[in-house]
């Protein structure tokens, strides 16, 4: 399966870099560049892509406005920040517009990759750092407010069990699982099974 890939900055010795590290990916093809909210929004809408990756601090502008333009015309594309910057409010601002990937610019080529392939795959991907961040700056309250049959799903999420697995290990009903999911997501202001997993693991529960 050929996946086709937009990279938006406005350095172009740093889309040159992320295009040579793509290329080691013989299904990875980048499709088109661009430089600012505009020319991104253009050619992520005509190349068809699958992904773009789009740099946060575009000029004057902000890429996560890209994101926005784009659902606006009910784009498919999946898109992965990369940033300079841990900040945890455009972290959070960047989720909130649903964004699948979110990578600090000091990542390694193996890492990039490795988020590219996990989003190919439905998944997401978000920077251990910020997670751990995130993490941290909700402690201890959220924890404190699960029960002791959440946290029971909180440890079996962090140990990788679907929601059927989680059901057959604690001896209760599916729909009951998906009710302490959620919960689970609320309390701990956590955005999806991916972060839930990993805050898991990052506490020592898993």
């Amino acid at each position: 399966m050929q996946v086709n890939i937009v990279i938006v900055d406005d350095h172009p010795l740093i889309r040159y870099g992320l295009k040579s590290i793509l290329l080691r990916e013989a299904n990875f093809k980048v499709v088109g560049e661009a430089s600012n909210v505009t020319e991104a929004e253009k050619v992520i809408m005509a190349s068809n892509a699958n992904i773009a990756l789009i740099d946060l601090e575009l000029q004057n502008e902000n890429g996560i406005h890209v994101v926005r333009k784009c659902r606006e015309n009910r784009n498919e594309c999946k898109f992965i920040m990369l940033s300079e910057s841990a900040d945890r409010d455009t972290f959070r601002s960047a989720i909130i517009e649903g964004v699948h990937g979110y990578l600090l610019k000091d990542a390694l080529p193996e890492e990039i990759l490795m988020a590219l392939n996990l989003i190919i795959l439905g998944r997401k991907y978000f920077d251990p750092k910020l997670l751990e961040q995130s993490v941290n700056d909700r402690e201890p309250h959220g924890f404190n407010q699960l029960t002791s049959r959440e946290r029971e799903v909180l440890i079996a999420l962090g140990q990788g069990l679907n929601n059927k697995q989680i059901a057959k290990k604690l001896f209760v009903a599916e729909s009951t699982v998906k009710k302490h999911v959620s919960q689970i997501l609320a309390k701990l202001e956590l955005d999806g099974r991916t972060q839930v997993a990993l805050y898991a693991n990052m506490k020592g529960l898993a």
